[in-house]
């Protein structure tokens, strides 16, 4: 059994790479082939903003505190 390499090729399909064996200059074969590639962009995705993120966790805290504070207030885990 052995490992097979997956790389892209240039039109962006992944291809199966073999490794040379005989190749003289081993430290050329530890550098990836995408070191000066494109970002890869997500049309999909729409990141959220800071301020919003934050907000939705303090409020997500605070209506936790309110839940524990109003349950032991009234004894339901007692």
């Amino acid at each position: 059994m052995s490992l097979q390499l997956h790389g892209r090729d240039e039109r962006g399909a992944v291809v199966t790479r073999t490794p040379a064996r005989d190749d003289a200059d081993w430290r050329r074969t530890l550098r990836s082939s995408r070191w000066n590639a494109a970002p890869l962009k997500n049309p999909e995705m729409n990141p959220t903003s800071r301020p919003a993120s934050v907000l939705m966790w303090v409020a997500l805290a605070a209506l936790t505190f309110l839940i524990v504070f109003v349950g032991y207030s009234a004894g339901f885990w007692r």
